[in-house]
């Protein structure tokens, strides 16, 4: 009499791990996980880039002449301008590395920022669907200023958002 294990035995263990494979990827989601990671990524370099323009602010107790007599940051994309005219004085100013730029590139059309009187507002548009939760001052679908300070239709909701199956774009601000 030989030991072991019959052919439907074995068939029935792999069709049973097969099983919790496809399973266990439909719970991780690769492509939400991706999707997170690029959003962690700009939004380090959104706060970069806000962390930056505030120590400036603070030493000079103003932002950069080009910002103002330009308008270039009363509520524009950083790529959809010219990246270096409103990056630039910050790495002159050594508030950024001289390289940023050139890291960042792909994550400065994806970069909102707003300056009224001493206020900063910078955000990104994320892809993942985890960046809805996030803290409910953070969430805009039209990010502006009133008075110095951030507002929009939706504040903090997300309700309008197009990842909540809505039409606005939303953004994660800080300010």
């Amino acid at each position: 009499m030989k030991k072991g294990f019959t052919l439907i035995e074995l068939l029935i263990v792999i069709a049973l791990l097969g099983t919790l494979a496809v399973a266990l990827l439909a719970a991780i989601d690769p492509f939400e996980q991706f999707k997170k990671g690029t959003d962690t990524g700009v939004r380090n370099t959104t706060q970069e880039v806000y962390n930056a323009a505030i120590r400036y602010y603070a030493q000079r107790s103003d932002w950069p002449s080009g910002w103002d007599d330009t308008g270039v940051w009363n509520g524009i994309t950083i790529g959809e301008s010219d990246p270096g005219s409103v990056v630039e004085p910050l790495i002159t100013a050594g508030e950024l590395k001289s390289n940023f730029i050139e890291i960042a590139d792909d994550q400065l059309n994806k970069i909102y920022v707003a300056i009224t009187g001493s206020s900063i507002l910078s955000c990104f548009s994320p892809e993942s669907k985890s960046f809805r939760s996030a803290d409910a001052n953070t969430k805009y679908s039209n990010p502006q200023f009133t008075n110095g300070v951030p507002t929009t239709d939706t504040l903090g909701d997300g309700v309008g958002c197009i990842l909540d199956g809505g039409t606005d774009v939303c953004y994660w601000c800080i300010y």
